[in-house]
């Protein structure tokens, strides 16, 4: 059965205000985080991708995993909303930036490889195909390989993923392939990983393995390893500060009916009028 997602934006955007919902086919309300299943095929290893960020664009989207229903909102610092500085030469996000449903990083979990615990997030996915998606979009990928970034001693996984609509998709199937057909974007991802954060008075990110990119079969048996530490947060009686309110995992304490998730959406802002993008978000950093 193929599942088709849609989104409902709630809020005024450019505003603290701002929230993207998701329906299922069926039009109930659903979370992101728990309900679009991880695999889309899995016996073909493709996996789900929900865009969180457009390439190009600079407010950090993101999957809210501690408000109910897990709606996109933008990230917030300091009471203000985060946009992504500019380090010369990118451009905002050099990839759509999202994340793989039904996973999570443990940050009770030290992980073997890297010494450091998850960051209690979702798994992160760059996607490297030449559409440039919107927020909400829910995308089919292949897996090509994964950087393990260290953020704030944080492990974080950064997956590398191509669109299997993409034009060019059959002609990725590993890490290698990219660096064969995309030269240098493999390195302007370790770049802008590194530095992305300095412009904010932050150190430059650390990268276990020396920054080397891990292949497929190890990036998937990562993704297969978040998918169990999610399986185990919806199973148990507390989520701890993560909102695990879902409508479709049968087995998990949190499962709500649609007339409740209706509800979630109803309480908040109808959708309005934009704010101003703030001007310094065009503002190019060099060092």
């Amino acid at each position: 059965m193929k599942m088709s997602y849609t989104t409902e934006e709630r809020g005024n955007p450019n505003t603290l205000s701002y929230r993207v919902f998701f329906k299922n086919s069926e039009g109930v309300y659903i979370s992101p985080f728990h309900d679009i299943p991880m695999y889309a095929d899995e016996a073909q290893n493709i996996f789900n991708m929900v865009v969180e960020v457009p390439r190009w664009t600079n407010a950090k989207m993101e999957i809210a995993t501690k408000d109910v229903l897990n709606p996109i909102k933008q990230d917030v610092k300091k009471g203000k909303l985060r946009y992504v500085a500019n380090v010369f030469p990118h451009k905002g996000y050099i990839w759509n930036y999202g994340a793989i449903p039904q996973t999570w990083e443990d940050p009770g979990h030290k992980d073997t490889d890297t010494g450091c615990c998850g960051d209690n997030d979702p798994i992160d996915v760059c996607e490297i195909g030449n559409k440039v998606c919107s927020t909400g979009e829910v995308i089919k990928v292949k897996i090509l390989g994964t950087l393990a970034m260290i953020d704030e001693g944080e492990t974080d996984w950064k997956v590398i993923a191509i669109n299997v609509e993409d034009p060019e998709a059959n002609a990725f199937n590993n890490i290698d392939d990219v660096r064969r057909l995309k030269p240098g974007y493999l390195e302007a991802t370790v770049d802008w990983f590194r530095r992305y954060k300095v412009p904010d008075g932050k150190p430059e990110n650390k990268f276990a393995f020396n920054g080397e990119f891990k292949d497929k079969d190890f990036a998937i048996s990562i993704i297969k390893s978040t998918n169990d530490y999610w399986k185990a947060l919806v199973s148990k009686n507390s989520g701890g500060e993560l909102n695990c309110t879902n409508t479709c995992v049968s087995h998990s304490p949190f499962l709500c009916t649609k007339e409740a998730a209706q509800a979630v959406v109803d309480a908040t802002l109808p959708c309005g009028n934009a704010d101003p993008v703030p001007t310094d978000v065009d503002k190019i950093y060099y060092y």
